[in-house]
């Protein structure tokens, strides 16, 4: 990871990465500690409590700070630990989006999309409100911060925001579906997973039928952890 260092309390303290300018490292010999910031709101994460209680200290110094105590919710996304790894999903946010969407009663769908799946530029009717497919796609697109196995039609869904259709919304609403069956579903990170980086990619030739554009994806896991995914037209 890419990083700078900087200067705090007149000392080298933290480094901040070049690729997330709100992701602070410290790294030394002994300990490891990150610090991620979003507005007035901080996590502060490390291997052990003496480097988390000197971050919150050194904080403290220059700052009116508040400790919320271990994380369990930020931003929309719910963090669980046990003695078998953290959990991390968006529960609250997903129902929140089918209650919205006058869906917490609809019947499960057992796929996000239908197999092989081809969307046209032009094809049905234009969707009479695309306001509300852009904000349900935007809202589908950050649910997909926990949810990889959506990436992938709500990527070909984005394709269309400037002039949706009436199939395009219906699917949206397939995707909404297939949330009802498994809310609660998001990534696990296990204790037991070791330190051995796996890559899996693929590729999906010229299947934009408009435009003949070809689709690749990727994601990539640390043990059995799955920590990066994308899917790029």
């Amino acid at each position: 990871m890419e990083h700078e260092a900087f200067i705090f309390s007149g000392r080298v303290w933290i480094c901040q990465s070049k690729s997330d300018y709100s992701l602070f490292i410290k790294h030394t010999t002994s300990s490891f500690t990150a610090l991620l910031v979003y507005i007035d709101d901080i996590i502060v994460m490390s291997l052990n409590h003496t480097s988390t209680d000197e971050v919150k200290k050194l904080l403290s110094t220059k700052f009116k700070i508040k400790n919320l105590g271990s994380l369990k919710y930020f931003l929309g996304m719910e963090i669980a630990r046990s003695k078998n790894g953290i959990q991390i999903c968006q529960t609250k946010y997903t129902l929140d989006i089918l209650s919205e969407m006058g869906l917490l009663v609809a019947k499960p769908s057992p796929l996000p999309m239908e197999p092989n799946i081809k969307l046209h530029k032009d094809q049905g009717d234009v969707f009479q409100d695309p306001t509300q497919y852009r904000k349900l796609v935007g809202k589908l697109l950050y649910l997909t911060n926990t949810r990889p196995d959506i990436s992938y039609i709500v990527h070909l869904l984005s394709q269309f925001m400037e002039t949706p259709r009436v199939p395009h919304y219906d699917d949206l609403l397939k995707i909404l579906r297939y949330l009802k069956g498994s809310p609660g579903q998001g990534l696990f990170f296990p204790t037991t997973s070791s330190l051995q980086l796996t890559a899996y990619c693929d590729a999906n030739w010229a299947n934009y039928p408009d435009t003949r554009r070809s689709t690749t994806r990727f994601c990539i896991f640390i043990g059995k952890s799955l920590v990066a995914w994308k899917s790029k037209k």
